[in-house]
């Protein structure tokens, strides 16, 4: 963060946009998810409410986030709208500076309810249940606390030792999720089975750029562009696996709703025509 003592207008309001974006994509996702608990089986609610109260931690975060990035740069510079572009600049302030450090608090909370909330959905065994969320829990936790110390290294060699430590409770994760939660899936009705593949590819794909962001200064990809682009990422990651992951789990409980009492889903059925009506 050191390195980027200067934005210009339009990367000043890129980050200040997508942060503002992020922040109101969790709060609509916490009152769409508690919205819809009657719209499910109570045994299948609290992964909505774990859903919901991932999204309401991120959302906290994301109003620190973005009241520390409005506070650590300044606008410094004269101009209109219409020349803002050109003339607009914003200085990093010393100080308390950008916290980068607010997304891995809300790492440490949310990723481990994101698991939690991936096996709370299916109903699975007591044995089964408690079997995975005793190896997916603490491997989510270590995999964030690992990545943070090379997050704040300076030097290379830190950063890629700390990462490649981190790396390893991620493949275990993704080892349990593929193999050991794939087991599980076999009982599970055909949709779910589906939309469940949909939610692991749905976190590889967006805990995918959280390595590829981490590793921007091991291949010289410093400065402003690189505080951007890792901003914009991150905050797009984030909504993906917060906000689009509670969704989908929203879709399986209506599934797993539907198949487990057929008078529930008559009664849904029959409901939708009206409510559209209304």
């Amino acid at each position: 963060m050191e390195s980027v003592l200067m934005l210009d207008y339009t990367q000043f309001q890129t980050v200040y946009n997508v942060l503002s974006f992020a922040l109101a994509a969790m709060i609509a996702t916490v009152v769409f998810l508690l919205a819809v608990q009657g719209r499910v089986l109570p045994r299948y609610r609290q992964a909505l409410v774990v859903s919901a109260i991932v999204c309401l931690i991120a959302a906290y975060h994301y109003f620190r986030i973005f009241n520390s990035f409005t506070g650590a740069f300044v606008a410094d510079g004269e101009g209109t709208m219409a020349t803002a572009a050109n003339a607009m600049t914003y200085v990093f302030v010393n100080g308390e500076g950008f916290n980068e450090g607010y997304r891995y608090v809300d790492w440490l909370l949310t990723v481990p309810l994101l698991l939690f909330e991936t096996v709370a959905v299916l109903a699975l065994a007591p044995k089964i249940r408690k079997s995975l969320l005793l190896k997916l829990i603490p491997a989510s936790a270590l995999m964030i606390i690992l990545g943070y110390p090379g997050e704040l290294a300076t030097d290379t060699a830190s950063k890629a030792i700390w990462g490649g430590l981190s790396t390893i409770p991620f493949l275990y994760i993704l080892y349990v999720l593929w193999v050991e939660l794939g087991r599980s899936m076999k009982t599970q009705p055909e949709q779910v089975r589906k939309d469940l593949n949909g939610l692991r590819l749905l976190l590889l794909a967006t805990w995918g750029f959280y390595p590829i962001s981490y590793m921007f200064p091991m291949f010289g990809f410093d400065g402003a562009d690189a505080f951007v682009s890792r901003q914009v990422g991150y905050s797009i990651a984030d909504v993906l696996a917060k906000c689009l992951f509670g969704l989908l789990i929203y879709k399986i409980a209506r599934e797993k709703s539907f198949a487990d009492e057929p008078d529930f889903a008559a009664q849904e059925i029959k409901e939708a025509p009206s409510s559209v009506n209304a």
